[in-house]
């Protein structure tokens, strides 16, 4: 056959899903109680700690962080949390250069999830619209809810918006072949989630959506909430679009740092690989 396709030869075969490389790093930990955890408080009440993570892939020549931790000065004035480490400094440990960082993710703009954003100076910010209209908008009147933004934060991903540095997502959207970002909304108003391809398939980062183990696998949201409705479909939403459950990562839940692997041995307890399966039964 001249010219043509040869025999049993596939048409138009898709390229392969890169597999990425995922790390959560924790940066800081505070202090918390179970009835501070979910909405209606908790009967059965006792420590319940909180870490805080920000989370990096790499693959297909692509480094995308997903959020960016909030700051040593910030954690001063906030108070009641201990900080480990400058989240961007962690990376470096990772041979992740800040400079060299193509697109970063917010999931959204809270403080301990947009902080050091000026750290990258080459990246693209990915953020739902619906997010940045939330936290410049008439909700910001309410203490309630403004509290959990630092201004400074919220300006600057104005300021990078004017230099054409923030792709706006409304709703579903690609950010890399194989890397995806979910509106969930409900813990704030623009709130997303990430979908990332690795070697033991879909996992996905649930960030706020899922502050907790808990929170998803037992469908009680957490107490800080924009919309307890869409909080509650939101966990649908990440169990739909993992591969199983073992493949949810929660946003604040120090058990990730004991159910996942160290990157390597001087990083334990600072950074975990989120590409390879759990251990023990969460694993199967």
């Amino acid at each position: 056959m001249r010219g043509g396709l040869q025999k049993n030869q596939p048409r138009d075969m898709p390229d392969p899903i890169p597999e990425y490389e995922v790390y959560a790093l924790r940066y800081a930990t505070r202090d918390g109680r179970r009835r501070d955890h979910f909405v209606g408080g908790d009967p059965h009440d006792g420590p319940m700690p909180m870490d805080y993570f920000i989370w990096v892939a790499v693959g297909a020549g692509r480094t995308i962080v997903i959020d960016t931790g909030f700051t040593e000065e910030v954690s001063r004035r906030r108070g009641g949390r201990t900080y480990l480490r400058c989240p961007v400094q962690a990376l470096q440990q990772l041979d992740i250069a800040a400079d060299g960082v193509s697109d970063v993710i917010l999931t959204h703009l809270h403080y301990d999830h947009a902080g050091n954003f000026d750290r990258f100076p080459a990246a693209r910010f990915h953020l739902q619209e619906a997010e940045l209209n939330y936290a410049t908008g008439r909700y910001m009147q309410y203490p309630r809810l403004s509290h959990s933004f630092e201004v400074d934060d919220v300006c600057g991903l104005v300021r990078l918006n004017y230099r054409q540095r923030v792709l706006f997502h409304n709703g579903d959207g690609q950010v890399a072949p194989g890397v995806s970002v979910h509106f969930a909304g409900g813990h704030t108003a623009g709130l997303q989630f990430v979908r990332i391809h690795t070697r033991r398939g879909w996992i996905v980062l649930a960030s706020d959506v899922s502050h907790f183990y808990e929170n998803f696998e037992q469908g009680r949201p957490f107490s800080s909430a924009f919309h307890v409705g869409q909080m509650l479909e939101g966990f649908d939403r990440l169990r739909a679009l993992a591969d199983s459950d073992a493949h949810i990562v929660p946003g604040h839940d120090p058990l990730v740092m004991q159910r996942y692997a160290p990157a390597s041995a001087p990083l334990e307890g600072i950074a975990v690989k989120l590409h390879q399966a759990p251990h023990g039964p969460q694993g199967r």
